[in-house]
């Protein structure tokens, strides 16, 4: 025998399914490491305490609840009362001369007060507007800041910029940031996952960039989850296909791409291979993350709503279920709170839609030691102005930029807090004026992430998720 054929007899004895097997559990290893070694932008991030912190972190996950389409802070928690006194009369023009309006501008106009009253909540004394009761029973636990400004005053640019923190589309958002500095506590599920709901006002629509990889690789961009039926598509296998032939084509398609790996050095491929891996995973993990029937019926009540109903509330309650399988950065979108038009009939319904949902996540949280090592962000894209729109019964907000409302709670935060103040028609945020920067460089902080440190090279240049801003904000913290 030849020593060709020597050696064509010996390559046919390994079978290509047995090289496969052994090769794939360092596969991905290889892969991820192929894809850290190769970019010097991504060390910045490998901070003093290993796992990507630069200081000892507050918290391992955050909950961003998103009120898409900008609720008013003065239907919520900024109470003027002074506003209230001058209900109808015109706006005294030092307020708005010369400064930039959305639709009202070049319209006459006139002061709308707060459409219902506030009282005081909790120990703290917290005004908070009624249309929100469960979220005024948990005064005590959530620190409002009442003095936020942004940049955009059109929906989709204001939704980038509170996203990416920046007006230019394509950058990366604060989820896939997180990701990129920290990575997944989950190896089962994506460790960036978004919901929507809808109802209460016109909605908003909310596009796939907001929860984009920009220019990070696409192992980092968000995984939106469907609130209603299956949340994932194609999660089971067709007729046919067993669990065992898929990991086998699996296995088969990543060797092919590590192949391709090691020829083109594309972090784009590595990204692939680990995707590959999750969504295999995930036809096991997903539907156990469905699978309500261990929850007892007091959660159900506590929530107010029934699993996979499509509503924010059940939302929220998978949004705790995501936090207690180890996902790192979980969205949740409400679209139903650009007011235009008709607010009094319009705000209490999306208040409805909300309230029950936010605070009972927020005691369930806290009632099973996650509170303290998560961070929850409730607040929409920018505010609503001190001015009407239209007239009468049907008068509504326009869009606000210079001043509104957020609040924060959890691991880090001081609850019962008021930070900042906008002016007696709650105009311009004036005690305390806080950025969408310094928003993300809180959120950083909390993390164990030094906001300065968390650097990316793209096109010549390190980007970061607060650019060249961010300043923390010292007085919600405990």
């Amino acid at each position: 025998m030849s020593d060709s054929e020597a050696f064509k007899s010996i390559k046919a004895a390994v079978s290509r399914r047995t090289f496969l097997k052994r090769s794939l559990t360092s596969m991905g290893a290889f892969a991820l490491g192929d894809l850290l070694a190769s970019s010097d932008a991504q060390s910045a991030w490998k901070g003093t305490f290993g796992d990507g912190t630069h200081h000892l972190p507050k918290v391992k996950r955050v909950i961003h609840l998103c009120m898409a389409g900008g609720p008013s802070h003065l239907e919520t928690f900024d109470y003027k009362p002074e506003l209230e006194r001058l209900n109808g009369q015109a706006m005294p023009e030092s307020f708005t001369k010369g400064e930039q309006l959305a639709q009202l501008q070049g319209s006459k106009l006139n002061v709308m007060g707060p459409i219902s009253g506030f009282e005081r909540r909790g120990q703290c004394g917290m005004m908070v507007n009624e249309q929100f009761p469960h979220i005024g029973s948990i005064a005590d636990d959530i620190a409002v800041v009442r003095s936020m400004y942004t940049e955009q005053i059109n929906h989709d640019p204001a939704h980038t910029f509170m996203n990416t923190g920046s007006i230019i589309p394509g950058r990366p958002c604060m989820g896939a940031w997180t990701l990129y500095g920290l990575g997944s506590l989950s190896s089962n599920l994506p460790g960036y996952v978004v919901l929507t709901s809808v109802g209460g006002g016109q909605g908003q629509p909310i596009s796939s960039k907001q929860w984009h990889n920009g220019f990070l690789p696409s192992k980092f961009q968000g995984v939106p989850l469907q609130s209603k039926g299956d949340p994932v598509y194609y999660v089971n296998n067709p007729d046919g296909i067993h669990h065992e032939a898929q990991g086998d084509l699996i296995d088969t398609v990543n060797q092919l791409n590590h192949m391709h790996l090691m020829e083109s050095h594309d972090k784009e491929i590595a990204a692939r291979i680990s995707q590959y891996e999750l969504a295999f995973r995930m036809q096991t993990s997903v539907p156990e993350l469905t699978d309500f029937s261990n929850e007892p019926k007091h959660v159900f009540d506590l929530y107010g709503c029934q699993p996979g109903d499509g509503s924010f509330a059940s939302n929220c309650l998978m949004a705790r279920r995501l936090a207690e399988r180890g996902v790192r950065f979980i969205q949740l979108y409400h679209r139903g709170w650009d007011h235009h038009g008709n607010i009094r009939q319009g705000f209490p319904v999306a208040a409805k839609h909300v309230d029950q949902g936010t605070a009972a996540l927020i005691k369930d949280l806290k009632m099973r030691g996650l509170l303290e090592d998560t961070l929850v962000i409730w607040g929409g894209e920018f505010g609503r102005t001190p001015m009407s729109q239209g007239s009468g019964e049907g008068a509504g907000r326009d869009h606000h930029i210079k001043g509104f409302s957020i609040f924060l709670a959890g691991g880090g935060i001081k609850g019962g807090t008021v930070y900042g103040s906008t002016d007696e028609l709650g105009y311009s945020a004036l005690e305390n004026p806080t950025s969408v920067h310094d928003l993300h460089m809180t959120m950083l902080y909390l993390l164990g992430v030094d906001h300065k440190r968390l650097n990316f090279r793209f096109q010549g240049r390190d980007f970061r998720l607060t650019d060249v801003h961010g300043k923390l904000i010292k007085g919600i913290l405990a």
